[in-house]
């Protein structure tokens, strides 16, 4: 195992994982006020960190993915938040399962013993809610809610002042591009998202995947736009691959968000949920039509 780094950002300390935070890992916040601190989607790379942690006072998520509560079981004794629209996810492994949503029985099965025994899941029924806009005031350091849904519904960014720091949680500004492909995700208020953090000025922006730190905000703009343009190159991609007709399955074979060959269990079941979004926007805006039931066509000259 690599050498796990921190980076002091005044009173914000990034815990990175291994390889910049690349899954299954990922990078934490802990934010340390006069009063209280609390760690920000405790991670896997917690875990060796055990024993050298300073007292925690608040678990914060940015959402309920398996890789962003992975650490929370460590601290069984303080409270653990949530955005109210993720906060059902800690209730039981079934509901954490109904975020994901896959359609696709075995996949579901094989996922189950991975999120307990991987990514130590714990169900907590007395999960603290909080919305858009709320502050966690620390005691000379405040950190904000930025409610930031389409990965999942409850997606959330946290501005920390006065140190400026901006933690976009998965909004990870990869060159992968924004992820969308859960029951709970919803491509236009990704979009939405995107144009909202954008509003943000800060000093930092940290991702929790990937990324890290971003210093200034000319940077942050840079990765941004090249997140964000993910979006419009896949369905650019999906009209020219329907200038003849396909259904939705062979649309999610061709392989749109992933690479062909990537080793992903769920893949098929994300490509059918992410695609199957922008297809139903591209028959919405009449540049798609359904040519028979169930395949559907680019309407010639809307490409």
């Amino acid at each position: 195992m690599e050498e796990l780094v921190n980076l002091e950002l005044g009173r914000v300390t990034v815990l990175f994982g291994e390889k910049q935070g690349k899954y299954p890992q990922g990078n934490s916040l802990e934010v340390r006020g006069d009063e209280e601190s609390l760690v920000i989607d405790p991670c896997l790379g917690l875990i060796p960190r055990q024993g050298r942690l300073p007292a925690i006072d608040r678990v914060v998520n940015s959402h309920c993915h398996e890789d962003h509560i992975a650490g929370n079981h460590l601290f069984p004794e303080v409270p653990w938040h949530l955005h109210d629209a993720d906060a059902p996810g800690m209730r039981s492994l079934d509901d954490f399962m109904a975020i994901y949503g896959f359609d696709d029985e075995a996949v579901d099965r094989a996922f189950r013993p991975l999120v307990v025994n991987q990514f130590h899941f714990t169900p907590r029924a007395d999960v603290l809610t909080f919305r858009d806009g709320d502050v966690f005031e620390l005691g000379g350091c405040r950190v904000q809610v930025v409610h930031t849904p389409g990965h999942t519904r409850g997606h959330c960014a946290f501005h920390v002042e006065p140190d400026g720091v901006l933690y976009l949680g998965d909004i990870d500004l990869s060159s992968f591009g924004p992820y969308y492909g859960d029951a709970w995700s919803d491509l236009e208020a990704f979009e939405d998202s995107l144009a909202k953090v954008r509003e943000i000025d800060a000093r930092h922006y940290v991702t929790f995947h990937h990324i890290g730190v971003l210093e200034g905000r000319r940077a942050f703009l840079e990765r941004l736009d090249r997140f964000a343009a993910v979006i419009q190159q896949r369905e650019a991609r999906l009209l020219d691959f329907l200038r003849d007709p396909h259904t939705l399955e062979e649309i999610a074979e061709h392989r749109f968000v992933y690479r062909p060959g990537d080793p992903v269990p769920f893949l098929a079941c994300v490509e059918r949920r992410s695609m199957g979004q922008h297809l139903e926007r591209l028959l919405r805006e009449g540049r798609v039509r359904e040519t028979e039931p169930g395949r559907f066509s680019a309407v010639s000259g809307r490409a």
